[in-house]
């Protein structure tokens, strides 16, 4: 991280002030500098936050707070960031082709922050890189109170970073081998009552009909996906006409690490996204606003604009539809607040609580791993009842 601008005095780097100012007994003082005292050298402990008095001339002046960095100046070096390229970030970045943008673009975000870090500790290059600096990197995020998922985050794009420079055969061993740090406890959207799901589906609030028709056949056939097939956001909005089957009822979707799976279609859905692409999506595909598109029909960047042809799903602009829209949509027809990944949890709960196996919920869910499945879905207290009363001899 970027120290904060201050004046610099020896080693230490004044930050903001924190409140308060040096008490009257405690002035004047000469010139006076310290550390607090710690076994530790910056190095090993990362970012150590410290108090210092600079001058008697500043004994008005409110007391500054210091940071000791993990910066060259800390080690007697310059200050200034190794160079990256020496790091074979982009050429790592490039080799994601298996994770999702969102999930690729997080993971070149965490390695880059490391690569931050080591520079301004002195180190060059990946090779200079042992499995002590990366626990101290992982201490140093916990000083910085980096949240848990976020620490488990940047150990696992180190992990799979190290592992293709040693694939690569430009680093001697791999460091990051079994790396670790023990991730908080995931945040579960809320189940939605089935009574709200009927209300989100079959009868949406009075703003959300006050809409064009094909906004409304586009909502309809939206919901419908994503409730009865447990789509993710990404997965919906990368649909095309081309991945329906509606005769047959099954959707093909392209799932995280590119995945491909086939997920049934519900027949109410079915009739939403019918409508949707005979009455809706026509009228979509140029936009439904006048001010989306400048006069001479031309899209930024001075290219001729062109309807999305190969979207399922198109916002008012014309353009294929993104997970904002989603989000937008949502808010306008849900009664309270949900997020779009509830639909999909509330799926797979009310799957188990029909009496639905595991095991075929982690199909429709797309999950390698039936472990993710049972931490992302829970049964409801009611099944629970259902199922002791129903098999336990001696429950009624």
């Amino acid at each position: 991280m970027a120290q904060a601008p201050g004046r610099r005095t020896g080693r230490l780097f004044h930050a903001h002030p924190p409140r308060g100012r040096i008490p009257e007994q405690q002035q004047p003082f000469p010139i006076l500098q310290f550390r607090t005292f710690c076994p530790f050298s910056p190095v090993e402990i990362g970012f150590l936050q410290v108090w210092t008095f600079v001058s008697a001339n500043d004994a008005a002046q409110p007391v500054r707070f210091t940071t000791v960095g993990l910066a060259r100046d800390a080690l007697g070096g310059t200050g200034t960031a190794s160079n990256v390229q020496s790091w074979m970030l982009e050429g790592w970045s490039n080799s994601l082709t298996q994770l999702s943008p969102a999930t690729k673009a997080a993971y070149s975000n965490a390695v880059s922050g490391f690569i931050v870090w080591a520079g301004r500790a002195g180190l060059d290059g990946p090779g200079q890189v042992s499995r002590v600096v990366l626990r101290r990197y992982l201490a140093y995020m916990s000083t910085r109170r980096y949240a848990r998922q976020s620490m488990a985050q940047a150990a696992a794009a180190l992990r799979r970073y190290f592992h293709w420079l040693r694939r690569c055969n430009l680093v001697d061993g791999d460091p990051a081998a079994g790396l670790s740090a023990r991730a908080g406890t995931a945040k579960l959207p809320r189940v939605l009552p089935l009574s709200e799901v009927a209300s989100l589906l079959d009868h949406p609030p009075e703003r959300a009909v006050q809409v064009p028709d094909a906004v409304r056949f586009r909502d309809d056939a939206v919901l419908e996906l994503l409730y009865g097939s447990g789509l993710r956001v990404s997965e919906l909005c990368g649909l095309s006409p081309g991945d329906l089957d509606l005769a047959a009822g099954w959707v093909t979707v392209w799932g995280k690490g590119g995945k491909q799976r086939r997920v049934p279609v519900s027949a109410s859905a079915a009739r939403a996204v019918g409508r949707w692409l005979r009455d809706g999506r026509p009228a979509m595909e140029k936009p439904l606003l006048e001010s989306q598109v400048p006069d001479n029909h031309m899209a930024e960047g001075g290219k001729q604009w062109e309807p999305e042809e190969d979207a399922l799903f198109l916002n008012m602009r014309g353009r294929r539809l993104g997970p904002r829209d989603v989000r937008r949509l949502l808010d306008r027809r849900s009664p309270s607040p949900a997020h779009p990944h509830a639909l999909r949890h509330s799926f797979a709960t009310h799957m188990l609580d029909g009496g639905a196996d595991l095991r075929v919920v982690q199909e429709l869910l797309g999950h390698a791993n039936l472990r993710t499945t049972q931490v992302y879905t829970h049964v409801s207290k009611e099944r629970l009842l259902a199922v002791y009363e129903s098999s336990h001899p001696r429950a009624l």
